[in-house]
């Protein structure tokens, strides 16, 4: 059992097969060995037989413990979790295979040891879990700002970005974080466009490079007398269509009553029947 704010293993049980039996007596004897009290603890955990079992989920709500489940179909939910199986897995010490309960056991009760108190995750800003989980951080922290004052003291030219701070260590830990605020309708509103009106389109007034339209053809339209570039000083500002008028359209003899297309293969006008 991992605390995912200051990645120490709180609790370690290596069994021949997985049961609600265990997990139960396992969540028990961690909480009791944690001194977590009643609405204090909130247990995430995979979407297993024993973690969705009724044993486990009595116990938790005895205990006054929130439960939390991964998301269906999504293995590595817990990015925490995964990452300490990757520390374990890669270690120099790990072996290809066990060969007994036993050797497993012994394996692990050497590795968690060094893993809280020795390890130190970039993402905890290089302090042991041990450091985090029982409140020594900030001693550490005030530590290594003495060290790193003193080397700036002496040789600041190592130093070109100024005096060194101490990384810096998460202040809160999501497994799945929130949505982000989402604006209200009022704030969220885009400003009114200014449309221009001498044009035969509705337009949105832009000068091109060329002081043109650069799309062309209907895009073109008298925009002297246009108010949004009404006392610049320059040159005729070009207008480009930006919602356009179906009425106003000059009418072609590819359209039909549909809106008929030319046929890229013969060259011929396909005209098609109305609608009933």
């Amino acid at each position: 059992m991992l605390d995912v704010f200051s990645r120490y293993v709180v609790g370690l049980m290596v069994a021949h097969r997985e049961s609600a039996t265990l997990a139960e007596r396992f969540i028990r004897e961690t909480c009791v060995r944690q001194g977590i009290g009643r609405d204090h603890l909130t247990i995430h955990a995979d979407r297993g037989p024993a973690m969705t079992s009724k044993p486990v989920a009595l116990l938790l709500a005895d205990l006054g413990v929130t439960k939390t489940h991964a998301r269906p179909h999504v293995s590595n939910d817990n990015p925490f979790s995964e990452a300490q199986f990757k520390t374990l897995k890669y270690r120099p010490a790990f072996p290809d295979r066990f060969g007994s309960i036993q050797d497993a056991r012994a394996s692990c009760h050497a590795f968690f040891p060094w893993y809280n108190t020795e390890h130190r995750p970039s993402g905890l800003g290089l302090l042991t879990p041990h450091d985090v989980h029982y409140g020594l951080a900030a001693q550490r922290v005030a530590a290594r700002a003495i060290v790193l004052a003193a080397a700036y003291a002496v040789h600041p030219e190592r130093f070109p970005g100024g005096l060194p701070q101490p990384p810096a260590r998460p202040t809160e830990v999501w497994i799945n974080p929130p949505r982000p605020w989402v604006r209200s309708r009022e704030s969220s509103k885009t400003p009114a466009i200014p449309t221009c009106p001498r044009g035969r389109l509705r337009l949105a007034c832009r000068r091109s490079s060329r002081g043109r339209d650069t799309r062309g053809g209907q895009g073109e339209a008298d925009a002297s007398g246009c108010e949004a570039h009404e006392g610049e000083g320059r040159s005729r500002p070009s207008c480009l269509p930006q919602v356009a008028d179906e009425r106003s359209l000059p009418s072609s003899p590819a359209r039909g009553a549909l809106g008929d297309r030319v046929s890229g293969s013969a060259g011929v006008t396909g005209a098609r029947p109305p609608p009933r």
